[in-house]
Parts: structure tokens; C-alpha cells; sequence
């Protein structure tokens, strides 16, 4: 539960997408106390421009050591700072072409420092686009706008997910959270997560879609509530997903979020499955946003 009237909106996908987006944040520590963090989560341009510019960067700063002393590198033109970027650039990936080496003292002592903090940067870089792209994702599509209708004499609320890849989720789970403002007795509001039953929480193996059902009775965040009323109130409901990918082994995770202005009311989905003369089973992807009026 959130201490504070604030309501954030949480429209649309977060799975690779801050938490705070759309709330100004203070007095918080920012993002560069948690560099490992940062660049796990920045986009593949940022974290590629990112490491470009730290390269060129430590680069043009050896090349200042390496120009303090003149004649430190044979082969270097008098006074040209571009041949000493180039040598140090050769120096940090250990290319070593020949044609440039140190000389002097110094110039050893600048080189090895190098060498050292390159060995470091490898390292680190190797180690970052390794974890980058052995981290597991879940493949999910979510239904563009869940709908509320009547499902066995009750209203209900649906939630409708494919799996996008040709394996199987095994042992997934889901929850449904309501988020929006929450009145306590002495009269004070908070924003805060309610649990939102489902009929059927577990799939022991989410192969093609799920169609996920939150019944409206007298339990549910949304009984007695108008869609007008749950836009006021910026109400958002979020989905999390988790199982097993049967092709990795690996456990993964997904989310996503609605606003309230996305739900239909009144509709349904339209069938993404059908039999062909053969008596096969084929499923579209392409309808898994649409719905109709009931």
C-alpha cells in the first residue's frame, strides 16, 4: 500500500519499462548509483552508445598521459594527438599492430597502466552482454483491451493471453491486481494493490492462449463500480505471469497493466481458433486484440 494520494498510471506493458515512468520521483538517488542495474535495463542503442562513448572516452584520456611526455611512443608525429589516440586504442584491445610502441619509461608505465584497466573494461563489457542476452523472457501477448461480460449467469472480467512462442510455459501462473485508491475507516486515502480472484489461477502447460476469468461478485475491487467511476479514479489492473520455459529450463516472468478506459464493457473476444476441411485446429494471432459487441 502506497502512503501517498498520488496515483501513478501504469498504461501499457512494463515488462522492460520503469515503474516510475509518468511519476516525478524526489529525493531519490538516481540511476547512476546502480551502473550494473542501469545497463541491464536500458535499451540495445542507449547501452551500445553508452559503451562506444566510455571507449573513445579512456582512449583520448591515455593519449593526454601518453602526450605529457613527448617522444614516450616511437613512430608518433610530433605533437599529434591522433596518433596517440590510435596507438592507445591498439594498446586497449591488445591489437599491437608494431608500427607505434612505447619507448621510454613513462611510455611503458602509461601501457601497462592501460593494459590493466583494459583487461578490467573486457571483463565487465563480456560479463554485461553475456547477462543481456542470456536473460529469459517471456514471450506474451496481451489481449489490447480486456472486456466484462457475462460468463456463467455472473459478470466477468477477461484477460486474454497468447504464448508467441512454440513452446511450452510450464506450471504458469497468473494474478490479477486491482490498483487504485483505497478509503480507510478514519477516512484517509492510499493507493493500493487488491487481489483479484481468478477461477483458474494455474496452467500446467500454456501452449497457444489463456483467458484468464475474474468473476464480479461481491468480493471483487470492481463490484458495484461504474466504468465512469474507474476512470475517475484512474484505476489500473495488472497482470503477472510466471512459469517455466520448457526450451531454457528457465523460470521466467511477465507483466502488464491496463488503465481503466481500456476495458469493454459488454463485449467479447473474437475466436482465434478454427478447423479447417481436414479437421485441423488452426489459431490466429492476428485476433488476439479483437472483440465484438455480445
Amino acid at each position: 500500500m502506497v502512503d501517498r494520494p498520488l496515483r501513478p498510471n501504469l498504461r501499457g506493458n512494463l515488462s522492460g519499462r520503469s515503474p516510475r515512468q509518468g511519476v516525478v520521483v524526489e529525493g531519490a538517488t538516481g540511476d547512476w548509483s546502480d551502473l550494473y542495474h542501469t545497463a541491464m535495463v536500458v535499451g540495445w542503442p542507449t547501452f551500445l552508445a553508452a559503451m562506444a562513448a566510455v571507449f573513445l572516452a579512456v582512449n583520448f584520456v591515455f593519449a593526454a598521459l601518453y602526450a605529457l611526455q613527448p617522444g614516450s611512443v616511437a613512430n608518433v608525429r610530433p605533437g599529434d594527438v591522433v596518433d596517440l589516440f590510435f596507438f592507445s586504442v591498439e594498446t586497449f584491445s591488445t591489437t599491437g599492430y608494431g608500427d607505434m610502441h612505447p619507448l621510454t619509461f613513462y611510455g611503458h608505465l602509461i601501457s601497462m597502466l592501460e593494459t590493466f584497466v583494459s583487461l578490467i573494461a573486457t571483463a565487465g563489457v563480456t560479463g554485461l552482454i553475456f547477462a543481456r542476452f542470456s536473460r529469459p523472457h517471456a514471450r506474451l501477448v496481451y489481449a489490447r483491451n480486456p472486456i466484462v461480460t457475462a460468463h456463467d449467469g455472473v459478470d466477468t472480467l477477461m484477460v486474454r493471453i497468447a504464448n508467441a512462442r512454440h513452446s511450452f510455459l510450464s506450471e504458469a501462473t497468473a494474478k490479477l491486481w486491482w490498483l487504485g485508491p483505497i478509503v480507510t475507516a478514519e477516512g484517509k486515502r492510499f493507493v493500493g494493490f487488491l487481489p483479484m480472484k481468478l477461477l483458474r489461477g494455474e496452467n500446467p502447460a500454456m501452449a497457444l492462449s489463456w483467458t484468464l476469468f475474474h468473476p464480479i461478485d461481491a468480493a471483487s475491487p470492481l463490484y458495484g463500480k461504474s466504468a465512469a467511476e474507474l476512470v475517475e479514479d484512474q484505476v489500473n489492473l495488472v497482470v503477472s505471469i510466471a512459469g517455466i520455459d520448457e526450451t531454457s529450463s528457465q523460470a521466467v516472468h511477465s507483466r502488464h497493466a491496463y488503465a481503466a478506459d481500456e476495458l469493454r464493457w459488454g463485449h467479447e473476444f473474437v475466436d482465434m481458433f478454427r478447423f479447417d476441411d481436414n479437421g485441423r485446429r488452426h489459431v490466429d494471432f492476428s485476433k488476439i486484440h479483437e472483440t465484438k459487441m455480445r
